[in-house]
């Protein structure tokens, strides 16, 4: 008879820890999912935070090539930071062009004051 009442009380064990478990594991994923979301909302505070420096620091770039940005329409400059940032990561002037719908002149213009051309102008004589 002990050993009757020693394996249900067992069982009544059992399924109570089940049962808790269950409850255990339904307030940890709130935890989980709230961690999660404030992991994504980070990330795209980061992404943003990046975005603004990158247009910082393409405008820097701009005025210290004594281009007038005062005397330019928003556009403009949003072009220009278009062309000067896909020429930084390597595009071609004809990749440029295509992706910002000016034509391969148009770009030349706007990359000028930024292509540094130390051989331009200088003319090697040799003499003999």
């Amino acid at each position: 008879m002990t050993m009757e009442w020693t394996l249900a009380i067992l069982l009544g064990v059992a399924v109570l820890l089940i049962l808790l478990s269950f409850f255990r594991k339904e307030r940890n994923s709130k935890y989980e999912q709230q961690i999660e979301n404030m992991s994504i909302s980070f990330m795209q505070e980061i992404y943003q935070l990046k975005k603004q420096i990158r247009t910082l620091e393409l405008d820097a770039e701009i005025v210290a090539q004594h281009t007038p940005l005062a005397t330019r329409s928003e556009t403009q400059v949003q072009i220009m930071r278009d062309v000067l940032d896909l020429h930084k990561r390597g595009y071609s002037n004809e990749g440029i062009a295509s992706e910002t719908g000016l034509n391969t002149m148009e770009v030349d213009q706007v990359l000028a004051p930024f292509l540094d051309r130390p051989e331009e102008g200088k003319r090697v004589y040799t003499h003999g």
